[in-house]
């Protein structure tokens, strides 16, 4: 049945390459690729950013700055460049004409950033409907834990009590 996404990621090692822009073109960078299943795009996607870098909690707007320039050209951290645009307001209309990544995708990226901006006015205690939703779009314990500035323990424990817990289904 059609009840799950699945994305795949190229695994961009551009340090394993000497002398080699950051640019990413027609010419094969890549050194492999990583593949996430999940019940959403949104879900799938930020699995698929913490396989490719373990340093990585998920679609974060806080790695990177808004630089225009580096939204126009493709790299392997533009995703992070469009993160923080997202946050800071930049529309699906403005990043479209920047950088050309279809509207579908731009909206889904703004659905996750608009949640992140939500767990960040948590203070203290999560509540369930926000955990749960959080959950849902793929935010990591510790992911979430950033966000409202508490522990992943901490998290991982209010998820426990309101018996939010991973399941799986057959493919």
């Amino acid at each position: 049945s059609l009840d799950y996404c699945v994305v795949k990621i190229p695994r961009w090692d551009l340090a394993k390459f000497t002398r080699v822009s950051t640019k990413i073109g027609s010419s094969m960078k890549s050194v492999g690729e990583v593949m996430s299943i999940g019940r959403n795009f949104e879900e799938a996607f930020q699995k698929a950013l913490r396989m490719v870098d373990e340093n990585v909690m998920g679609f974060d707007p806080n790695i990177k700055k808004v630089n225009e320039n580096e939204l126009r050209e493709p790299t392997d951290k533009r995703m992070f460049v469009l993160a923080a645009a997202l946050k800071e307001g930049y529309t699906v209309e403005n990043l479209y004409e920047l950088t050309k990544i279809d509207k579908w995708f731009l909206e889904k990226f703004k659905t996750i950033t608009d949640y992140y901006k939500t767990l960040e006015t948590v203070k203290g205690f999560i509540p369930y409907d926000i955990l749960k939703k959080a959950k849902q779009i793929g935010f990591s314990d510790k992911q979430i834990a950033a966000a409202i500035k508490s522990t992943e323990v901490a998290v991982r424990k209010s998820r426990e009590d309101f018996k939010i817990t991973p399941s799986v289904k057959q493919i």
